[in-house]
């Protein structure tokens, strides 16, 4: 700058050699406002099959964008989709985000694993499917899917199949206390009553190989086959069983078919999760001694939820149930 009056500088004059500058590069992203939104029906290997605007008339697959880092999308995730959202064979679109989740259905591989999965999201409820006979009905499984449930917010549904070779009566006054709504279905009969209960929403199914929940799913969903197939594409050959997948039903609405369980691990959940679903009991356990499990006597003497019932606040039975399924949380059920 030799011969230049320095007064008259500014910082037009300044020369910067090229090369790495010291301005620190910006952590902004690109709003985006243009996204689609669309729901998660599938996922196989790194790609995502959506459905733009929950429409299953277009799917479109797409891959997780960088930005979004390690966040987990799951089936049923509502996300942001940007890029060739035509649904074209060989076009593939962007997940840019993953909207907050109403309720999430979660396990662990058993009671000691620290590693939950997030199995569905955004259910409205979670079909407990249980064969009445063949194989015989698990009740430790059905207390652990319901403490998944209040504790993911969920709405438990019992759907009793195989009902044309054993009777529901003694199940269902197991679950009587609960008061959770259930279906029966027979094998020679079209399940009417569940496809009005399914209508509209997106439910979860979950149970045990054998208790017939592929039957229903091919009843429910005429075209589950072809259906399953569109949403696994990018994996031709695999087994549908493996992954969940959401399938749309005729009249509107979804069910979410899950892999068959042997157990439903429940490590993620703390006995105050359950209690808080039991609204005559959630003050009481506030009273209760540092770490009460709430199970009464002998493991929990001062326990302060008996006095609900002593008071007239909750039926004996009610308590008995909570507490069945405290004790299914606390891996005391080998009915798994």
């Amino acid at each position: 700058m030799a011969g230049k009056d320095w007064r008259r500088l500014d910082e037009s004059d300044v020369r910067i050699r090229p090369g790495k500058g010291t301005r620190p590069r910006s952590k902004r992203r690109p709003e985006h406002a243009d996204a689609s939104t669309a729901m998660v029906i599938g996922k196989d290997r790194g790609r995502w099959t959506c459905a733009i605007d929950s429409d299953p008339d277009r799917v479109v697959t797409a891959m997780r964008a960088r930005e979004l880092g390690r966040v987990p999308v799951v089936v049923g995730d509502t996300v942001g989709i940007v890029g060739d959202v035509s649904g074209k064979p060989d076009t593939l679109a962007r997940i840019i985000r993953v909207d907050e989740r109403s309720s999430v259905l979660r396990r662990t591989a058993d009671d000691t694993d620290p590693f939950e999965r997030v199995v569905v999201a955004n259910a409205e409820q979670l079909l407990i499917v249980t064969a009445l006979a063949d194989p015989p009905p698990r009740t430790g499984f059905i207390d652990r899917c319901l403490v998944a449930c209040y504790a993911g917010g969920l709405e438990p549904v019992l759907c009793l199949t195989k009902a044309d070779l054993a009777s529901p009566d003694e199940l269902l006054a197991g679950y009587a206390g609960l008061d959770i709504p259930a279906v029966v279905t027979r094998h020679d009969e079209h399940p009417e009553e569940l496809t009005g209960r399914l209508k509209g929403r997106l439910t979860a199914l979950v149970g045990h190989s054998g208790v017939g929940k592929s039957t229903l799913v091919n009843r429910l969903v005429p075209d589950a086959g072809l259906a399953t197939g569109v949403v696994s594409a990018v994996g031709k050959g695999r087994h549908t069983s493996v992954a969940a997948v959401a399938l749309p039903l005729p009249g509107g609405g979804w069910v979410v078919d899950t892999p068959g369980v042997r157990s439903f691990g429940l490590a993620h959940v703390t006995a105050d999760d359950i209690v808080l679903a039991f609204e005559e009991f959630a003050a009481a356990a506030e009273e209760c001694p540092s770490g009460c499990g709430h199970l009464g006597p002998p493991s929990d003497p001062d326990c302060a939820l008996d006095d609900v019932v002593t008071d007239g606040d909750a039926s004996h039975e009610r308590l008995e149930s909570l507490r069945r399924l405290l004790g299914s949380r606390a891996g005391h059920d080998d009915d798994r």
